[in-house]
């Protein structure tokens, strides 16, 4: 019972903000004259020496304690005496854990803000060195347009730009303070629970006090979240798995993010990418874990509930890294214009500047257009050139009316400029893009 009943091995790491929730409470229990100011200091002095032992790791955990709360309420007891068992006034468990958890969810999504910050960043940076790069648009991994990998980034760019904005969202909902819910009917002490939650940083009271205490939906939230962000991680990841292989050779890694073979010293393997697009799992597995431990729940406080810090921490954790990983293998990598190009060129990439050209020029209607182009498109797999390699006798003997002004809107590069509307690929409009975004997500 002690083994299964004990949680401190995994919310010790609830200690500052154990501390600050017990510092608030001590606070508004003296201003609200529940507790005299003198054993409002002691308990004040206590609990920061109790800090003090905990970040210089001297302080000694101990799972007869149980959780993180007792361990610091019997270790204020050997510091200060029976005063410390006032601090509990008008508290329970039940609120305090609630608080606690969200004050560390809330730090949580303040630092991966800064870590999702900093590899759009990155991003950007290689955006803006290569806006006129061009390559090739895929669809159903097949070569479809050209863009240019400016453009390609900026997709990315504009993911982690929505995850930042979903964990916004959470961070404001979960701002509320469970704090004087008590054990989940509120108290009967004459608390302010307005002064307590000002002092955490929250923006209000939770409005009821049994929602207060069995509420985890914030513990939800930020795991679809991260688990959306690891979804976008994992999508880049594998990208960078198929351009850095050989029958790719879009980009180039360094040693500082690729591992050689035991037994093959010719290798590069893509381990950070591989890793980041591996540890989606994990995101996806620790959302559906929690969501499992909530789904049957009747209010209020249930013991379940104790299971919902170790997905949180793991998926936490894990997000910061990729973040960092992927933040370093995005300005690491190098791309191979000349190979890029040469990528974009096949497969017949520029198949839509020549519809739209016979739409524009000739004033067809887009889909015999769309069949004339395929018709061409057949005429040059069969002499085994490009369209823009194709003589012009035989694009006239599909169509007699084109002329050679045609071989204009055939380049890749003139393909790409081309695509000039909000949003599009061309060099220009990347540009703009970049601007908008290092204005809106680094400012």
């Amino acid at each position: 019972m002690r083994r299964i009943n004990a949680s401190i091995g995994v919310d010790k790491r609830l200690y500052a903000e154990d501390i600050a929730g017990s510092q608030a409470h001590c606070a508004m229990l003296v201003a609200q004259n529940i507790l005299s100011p003198e054993d409002g200091e002691a308990i004040a002095r206590g609990l920061e020496q109790i800090r003090g032992e905990i970040e210089a790791g001297s302080f000694v955990f101990r799972d007869e304690h149980e959780d993180i709360h007792l361990n610091i309420e019997a270790r204020l007891a050997e510091l200060i005496g029976p005063v410390a068992g006032r601090l509990h006034t008008a508290r329970s468990r039940n609120d305090q854990v609630a608080t606690d958890f969200r004050l560390w969810v809330r730090h949580a999504i303040d630092r991966l803000d800064a870590a999702l910050r900093e590899c759009q960043g990155a991003l950007l940076g290689q955006a803006e060195a290569h806006a006129d790069c061009v390559m090739p648009g895929f669809t159903h991994l097949q070569i479809a347009q050209p863009v240019t990998f400016g453009h390609h980034l900026m997709a990315y760019v504009e993911m982690l730009g929505r995850d930042r904005g979903r964990f916004a969202d959470c961070r404001r909902r979960l701002n509320e303070s469970p704090l004087g819910a008590a054990a989940l009917a509120g108290t009967a002490f004459p608390i302010d629970r307005d002064r307590a939650a000002a002092a955490l940083g929250f923006d209000r009271p939770a409005a009821n006090s049994i929602d207060a205490v069995s509420d985890r939906d914030f513990a939800v939230e930020f795991l679809a979240a991260a688990a959306l962000a690891g979804t976008h991680l994992s999508r880049f990841a594998e990208e960078v798995v198929i351009w850095s292989s050989d029958a790719f050779g879009f980009i180039r890694l360094s040693d500082a993010f690729t591992t050689g073979s035991s037994i093959m010293p010719q290798k590069r393997n893509p381990d950070a990418a591989e890793l980041v697009r591996a540890k989606t799992g994990l995101f996806n597995g620790a959302l559906i874990a929690l969501l499992t431990v909530m789904k049957g729940l009747p209010l209020a406080y249930q013991k379940d509930m104790q299971e919902d810090k170790v997905p949180v921490f793991e998926a936490a954790d894990t997000l910061e890294l990729c973040l960092a990983a992927m933040t370093g293998l995005v300005r690491d990598m190098r791309p191979d214009r000349e190979r890029l190009r040469d990528a974009a060129a096949r497969g017949f990439s520029t198949a839509t500047d020549l519809a739209d050209w016979l739409v524009r020029t000739l004033d067809l209607p887009f889909r015999r257009a769309h069949h004339i182009t395929g018709e061409i498109v057949r005429r040059a797999e069969a002499r085994g050139c490009s369209l823009a390699e194709l003589p012009l006798t035989e694009l006239q003997a599909v169509e007699s009316a084109i002329t050679d002004a045609v071989y204009g809107v055939l380049d890749v590069e003139r393909s790409v400029a081309s695509r000039a509307s909000f949003g599009g690929t061309a060099p220009p409009r990347v540009r703009e893009a970049i601007a908008a975004a290092r204005r809106k997500y680094l400012a």
